[in-house]
């Protein structure tokens, strides 16, 4: 009896269990059909995102703005370079001997004056000239000695003419070989009365050893390449840019261009356009320009530097202060004040730093235009 019982409200358990199931879901039915007629969509957690191009704030009267001013410039091409000899005052030391290199007195990088001693060689040259010359004063000797009697016996009649005029002709010879041998030492810088087979180079100009290419124990072939010594005047330099075949047409010959150097930002150089290569680097399509400078000291070979070329068309351009440009993500921009609390983002690109400290807009805005003044204190507080 008491099993029929447990059975039995069991029974009665499961089928209420069933019912509200069966009741839980013609709800969500019911639900999702009154959705479906309607159209709403199921709520969603939105996240607005900020619109930097039309800000709008609640006190604008904390961000003034100003009128973009005028700047009148001309067009500007700005090219990289390197500073390189002028060729036409490099002088190239030879040995006029050949040898080996037993001293070196200058180095790579030294100032040196005109005269002053380079290096010295041993040299079989210098041997074989002092030989050459020391037989050439014998033979004059003896030839002058010959015609000395020669002259004598002719005067007396015992010596035909035909003798004296060998006797004349072998002393003629003689004195012109003497001469040759003379030269020859001078050309090697030899004095004929203390006799060496040591050569010294000296240098035939003043200026800046620019290339080194022996050292001590260095064998060198007189009159052969590479020469030892390279010596360069660097008062006057040579400045080759890479100029783009889309901007040759801004480039013209005997025209003037700033040269500033990367180590020295602050100081501005002019360099005249001597020479525009006629050909073109087929690779990167770049021609050759050579720029004229007058080194103050400072130039230095190898170094970069930046060459600005000016159109001859005036252009104008807006000015605004500094902190009126917001620079973000490698773009720049100015905001400017409209009614009702609002401001509207402008890409700009900027341009130099004038000496009153503001800068140049290229594009972007035109002078006269209303600017925010500080950029970033706005954008940090649309933010928050």
């Amino acid at each position: 009896m008491k099993n029929r019982r447990t059975i039995f409200l069991t029974t009665i358990c499961c089928a209420a269990g069933c019912l509200l199931i069966g009741c839980g879901k013609s709800v969500v039915k019911a639900q999702e059909s009154a959705e479906a007629a309607t159209g709403a969509p199921p709520p969603q957690d939105v996240q607005t995102e900020i619109d930097y191009n039309d800000l709008t704030v609640t006190h604008p009267e904390q961000f003034p703005s100003a009128a973009a001013g005028e700047h009148l410039a001309t067009p500007e091409l700005s090219v990289t370079g390197v500073v390189n000899p002028d060729v036409s005052k490099q002088v190239t030391v030879p040995s006029l001997a050949t040898g080996r290199v037993t001293e070196i007195d200058a180095r790579l990088g030294d100032e040196v004056k005109k005269g002053q001693l380079l290096f010295k060689v041993r040299s079989m040259d210098m041997s074989g000239a002092y030989s050459d010359y020391r037989q050439a004063v014998k033979n004059e000797q003896l030839t002058k000695l010959q015609l000395e009697r020669a002259k004598l016996l002719f005067d007396a009649g015992a010596w035909p003419k035909s003798a004296l005029e060998i006797a004349q002709n072998a002393e003629d010879d003689n004195i012109v070989v003497l001469d040759t041998t003379i030269e020859h030492l001078k050309l090697l810088g030899a004095d004929p009365e203390n006799p060496t087979p040591v050569f010294n180079v000296v240098a035939p100009v003043s200026g800046t050893i620019t290339d080194q290419e022996i050292q001590i124990e260095s064998a060198v072939q007189s009159y052969n390449t590479p020469t030892p010594f390279t010596i360069s005047d660097l008062s006057h330099v040579w400045i080759i840019c890479d100029v783009y075949e889309n901007d040759l047409a801004q480039v013209h010959l005997n025209e003037y261009a700033d040269i500033r150097l990367n180590a020295y930002p602050d100081r501005v150089l002019r360099g005249r356009i001597s020479n525009i290569l006629p050909t073109m680097d087929p690779n990167i399509r770049t021609a050759k320009v050579r720029l004229e400078v007058e080194n103050p000291g400072l130039m230095r070979l190898g170094m970069f530097v930046t060459a600005t070329f000016h159109g001859d068309a005036v252009e104008r351009h807006a000015t605004v202060p500094n902190a009126a440009v917001l620079h973000l993500h490698d773009r720049e921009w100015v905001y400017s004040p409209l009614p009702n609390g609002h401001f509207q983002r402008h890409e700009v690109v900027s341009g130099t730093t004038l000496p009153d400290g503001s800068l140049e807009i290229v594009s972007g805005i035109k002078p006269g235009e209303q600017v925010v003044t500080n950029a970033l204190m706005l954008q940090d507080t649309s933010e928050k």
